[in-house]
């Protein structure tokens, strides 16, 4: 029986296993990026490290099978990530000479660069999340299951929306964020991404059936 709860440290390789198979457009990242710590180094361990208050787990009753996580105020979040994530990261990351040559630079060119993450067209969304499954969990409804845990969570703090950016190509999951509720917020220089946000008062906010 699988359930939602709150993140645990023992679940840190979990963690990292489903970021890396789920980072390159919903699908597995291992044979793009070699060294399979870099994509959950910056989109899956910094929240669960500086926020693990507001990330939540699927677990199956052996291990965790998909997350959600993220933070509740972005800026904030970003002078946290660049005090006391970015200089643990260095060693294992070198930050770049030069412009990225390979997709490995240009995540760790992205690790670099966490004000990336403060768009002023979202600025009234400021929560952000990042919510990933394995494939064998995916359209069974869990992804609505983490996604109501979140948005509960950050109700109770007072935040009153979230956003989060995601892969235009990923046609996939576009179709279950319109299904939750999330409508596209117009960016000016997007580049590959949509950007979407929501309330975070479900019950002010109906979403359509899954």
């Amino acid at each position: 029986m699988t359930t939602v709860r709150p993140y645990r440290p023992d679940d840190r390789a979990a963690l990292y296993d489903i970021c890396v198979r789920t980072a390159h457009e919903g699908g597995d990242s291992q044979h793009i990026y070699p060294d399979h710590d870099l994509m959950p180094s910056i989109f899956a361990a910094p929240y669960a490290e500086l926020e693990p208050d507001l990330t939540f787990v699927l677990d199956d009753g052996e291990r965790a099978v998909g997350y959600v996580l993220g933070t509740a105020d972005t800026p904030a979040f970003v002078e946290a990530y660049r005090a006391s994530w970015l200089p643990r990261m260095r060693e294992r990351f070198p930050a770049l000479a030069g412009p990225p040559t390979t997709p490995s630079e240009t995540m760790i060119d992205l690790m670099y660069r966490p004000e990336r993450m403060i768009v002023p067209e979202v600025a009234a969304y400021p929560a952000h999340l990042h919510i990933d499954l394995l494939p064998d969990y995916q359209r069974r409804g869990h992804g609505r299951e983490l996604m109501n845990a979140f948005l509960d969570a950050l109700h109770r703090k007072g935040v009153p929306a979230v956003h989060l950016a995601m892969v235009t190509a990923n046609t996939a999951a576009r179709a279950f964020y319109d299904r939750l509720g999330f409508h596209e917020i117009p960016v000016a220089d997007p580049g590959p991404l949509t950007y979407l946000g929501r309330g975070t008062d479900r019950a002010a906010q109906p979403t359509a059936a899954a």
